[in-house]
């Protein structure tokens, strides 16, 4: 059974992984930065036994992706309008790809529709496979299969564009 060293070590290794799939799903880093807080609380909350690190690190992911759904289906943020936004300031893992500049990579990914955000940022930035994608987001691997090759043809798109404008 895994056993971890102390949760302040585990909020620590984990914090930016939380806060990029939130941002992924919120667009906004102070909303981001909430649903990072909320789910760190729920781990706190609750003694759960996790079979190891890996499945530490599905809770989280999963708690996450509902934190921020829920959240973007509240009223009360349908209701307010954003003053504005700042970058995200934990997403240094998305600086660069394959010598691509990272600001147009980030920028890219961060327009894609949400489906195509959380498989390309699980798929890519955290290393997950797609039976992996398709366990945590319940879609089925196929679905993840297909969200990729749309995602990565979206990117195509937008950072060829953004090449030819320079």
């Amino acid at each position: 059974m895994f056993i971890p060293d102390s949760p302040e070590n585990i909020i620590r290794y984990h914090k930016d992984m939380v806060y990029r799939i939130a941002f992924t799903y919120c667009r906004n880093s102070s909303d981001a930065e909430d649903v990072t807080q909320e789910v760190f609380l729920r781990y706190l909350k609750k003694p759960l036994n996790f079979a190891g690190e890996e499945h530490l690190k599905a809770w989280l992911i999963r708690v996450t992706v509902n934190v921020s759904k829920s959240l973007l289906r509240s009223a009360w943020l349908r209701r307010t309008v954003p003053l504005g936004d700042r970058e995200p300031s934990n997403a240094d893992d998305m600086s660069s790809v394959d010598g691509i500049p990272g600001m147009d990579t980030r920028n890219a990914v961060m327009s894609l529709p949400e489906k195509y955000r959380s498989v390309v940022l699980l798929y890519y930035f955290e290393d997950y496979s797609v039976r992996e994608i398709a366990n945590l987001l319940r879609r089925t691997e196929t679905a993840v299969q297909t969200q990729l090759q749309r995602a990565r043809a979206m990117l195509k798109d937008k950072l060829k564009e953004e090449w030819q404008d320079d």
